[in-house]
């Protein structure tokens, strides 16, 4: 049986320059994700050494039936290091059918500083930025602080951000790392680490360092009260609530800064089932801001923000052509179904992105002391399983957005009770 074989010289070459492309800018980010953990290594010695009259903070924590977690959380907002008589901590209870009231009017009546916001009967169970519109309205501070339910932020973590908030005129909130509690439970939860960390050593780091933008997270973020007041509180129709608020915070003229060394833990997936309804919440909330600021983002006054936030939305669909292709081309090569008529070396060129990717990713991990040789292993791994699933969430999230057109709906990630030994 002959092989029939195809040219794809071309699109050979498109794929090795998208590839190379999206690894360079990568690795250019990991670079500036370098220098910025060196110079916030100084900066937290230099903010230790200096004393605040820190603003008064209300800590908002949206709660749907979080009864597995939201003690251990609490346990933690209780330990934060903030200036006496000006730290509120709200628990927003949405809705829950669970324990979660109950547990929380227990850390009320041992604290002060607990309250708890129920979101008006036949309101909850409507996402989380339904959640926080409702509970900022009951806010008299200066500043707010946002976390999730499940997330148990290191005692000094508040200080820095708010810190950060006073000694910068021009930022409109300051975000933090947030690190997986769980992630050596299995094989998933160590490479949900390994992204994690990567995404925030590059694209928020890195993006920080080398032209002050940076994207509001989930969670461990601050922001002051008045600017959340001026923007109309958050995008109730935006699955990634905190994407969509970035752009609105940067077109008002502030800046969001990413400072790593104010750290909160958090819960991760467990289940590849969980882990898909997630993300693919993620991909689609991504298509909802690419939508809503498509047009309006090419108008930006200042260009090089225009450029980066265009690449940052997009990196999903970027991603996904250049895994597709990369995955097509090694399947016919292997079957030895392309004949090359360009010369030159892209086989070479094509190894070396791939080697330049596992080097990147590597580099951005070992920031936070996770450059061991497991880690390499799990790395190389990653790329030919994890990665790869982002081809069917991406195709997923376009086929339920613009061919089926499913309506948006917010899907809260299943929580468990965390023991101890998970965060070894």
């Amino acid at each position: 049986m002959t092989v029939l074989e195809l040219d794809l010289s071309f699109l050979f070459v498109v794929a090795v320059i998208l590839i190379w492309f999206m690894i360079a800018y990568q690795f250019v980010l990991t670079c500036f994700g370098y220098l910025n953990y060196m110079k916030s290594l100084r900066e937290r010695r230099q903010v230790d050494g200096m004393s605040f009259d820190y603003p008064s903070c209300t800590i908002l924590i949206p709660a749907h039936d979080e009864e597995k977690v939201i003690d251990r959380t609490l346990e933690a907002m209780r330990r934060l290091e903030y200036q006496p008589g000006r730290l509120t901590i709200t628990v927003i209870n949405d809705g829950s059918a669970d324990r979660t009231r109950d547990i929380v009017l227990k850390h009320a009546a041992e604290d002060p500083r607990v309250t708890l916001f129920d979101v008006p009967a036949g309101e909850g169970g409507r996402g989380k930025s339904r959640a926080l519109n409702l509970g900022v309205q009951h806010v008299a501070s200066e500043m707010i602080a946002i976390y999730d339910a499940d997330n148990t932020p290191h005692p000094d973590a508040l200080r820095y951000l708010a810190a950060q908030l006073l000694l910068h005129g021009e930022l409109g909130a300051v975000i933090g790392k947030f690190r997986t509690v769980n992630k050596n439970v299995n094989l998933l939860t160590r490479f949900i680490n390994i992204e994690t960390l990567s995404f925030q050593s590059m694209l928020q780091a890195g993006r920080w360092q080398m032209h002050n933008i940076a994207t509001l997270p989930g969670t461990n973020f601050v922001m002051w009260t008045k600017l959340i007041r001026e923007l109309n509180g958050w995008d109730e129709q935006a699955l990634t609530e905190d994407s969509e608020l970035t752009i609105r915070i940067y077109e008002r003229g502030y800046k969001i800064k990413f400072i790593p060394y104010a750290i909160t833990e958090e819960q991760e997936p467990q289940s590849w089932r969980v882990w898909l309804r997630q993300r693919t919440r993620w991909v689609r909330g991504n298509n909802y801001v690419i939508a809503k600021f498509f047009r309006h983002i090419l108008r930006f006054r200042n260009r090089r923000l225009a450029v980066d936030l265009l690449y940052t939305l997009s990196l999903y669909y970027v991603f996904f052509i250049a895994i597709l292709i990369s995955d097509l081309l090694f399947l016919v090569s292997v079957l030895n179904l392309v004949t090359m008529s360009l010369p030159g070396p892209y086989t070479v060129v094509w190894a070396m992105a791939f080697i330049l990717f596992i080097f990147e990713i590597l580099l951005a991990v070992s920031f936070d002391g996770e450059d061991r040789f497991r880690n390499l292993a799990l790395i190389l791994l990653m790329y030919f399983t994890y990665c790869q699933f982002w081809i069917y969430l991406v195709v997923k999230a376009f086929y339920l957005d613009y061919i089926k057109r499913e309506k948006r709906s917010w899907d809260k990630t299943v929580r468990f009770e965390v023991r101890e030994e998970h965060n070894s």
